[in-house]
């Protein structure tokens, strides 16, 4: 597949407004052709695939970060990405249900690659210094769940995102978190006790 032309990310990405939907899926009839374009090594139709579904992504992105600058960064990642395996789509399933897994990757790979990080800086050499744990951030004085949500330890968030807002299952949930279908569903108990003494 042809280099990614730089042009097709230099687009600005549009705030998202409260009364903007960004999570709402781009016209289902216009990807398939799009994508067969763009696989043929269209930079052009890759560009408008881009424009179609980079407010979901970047609005999944910041819902499992938290982090706006982050979110973007991810975001970017995660078309890069797609370009990258492009060729790999297969079309068994939608586009944007394919690109949407994508995303989810992303962002948990570069959250382990952060973890490892954190762990080798940690690390003294007898190994004795375990991960220090998450502070719990104060609960934010509105009763607004994008306000709340950034607030909840990183593990009780992802799965809760994954899980009440993507509609993942906590078997799904625990394979991509490489974590135990007991403990997603802890992190999910925990996550929503947390937004519901947020929210009031």
């Amino acid at each position: 597949m042809p280099a990614i032309s730089p042009a097709v990310f230099g687009l600005p990405l549009p705030a998202l407004r409260r009364d903007a939907d960004p999570a709402s899926p781009p016209s289902a009839d216009r990807l398939p052709a799009l994508v067969k374009r763009a696989q043929a090594g269209d930079d052009a139709a890759f560009g408008l695939l881009y424009r179609e579904c980079r407010g979901r992504i970047y609005a999944l992105c910041l819902r499992l970060e938290a982090d706006a600058a982050r979110a973007d960064e991810l975001m970017q990642d995660v078309f890069v990405r797609a370009w990258e395996r492009l060729g790999s789509f297969r079309g068994e399933s939608r586009f944007s249900t394919w690109l949407h897994r994508l995303a989810v990757n992303v962002v948990l790979q570069d959250r382990r690659a952060s973890w490892r990080r954190e762990r080798r800086v940690l690390a003294t050499p007898d190994d004795q210094i375990e991960r220090l744990p998450a502070v719990a951030r104060p609960t934010p004085p509105s009763g607004d769940l994008d306000d709340a949500l950034p607030r909840l330890p990183p593990g009780a968030r992802a799965v809760f995102v994954l899980h009440d807002i993507e509609g993942y299952p906590h078997e799904e949930i625990a394979a991509m978190l490489g974590v135990a279908v007991g403990t997603s569903k802890t992190q999910l108990f925990r996550a929503r006790r947390m937004l519901r003494e947020a929210l009031g």
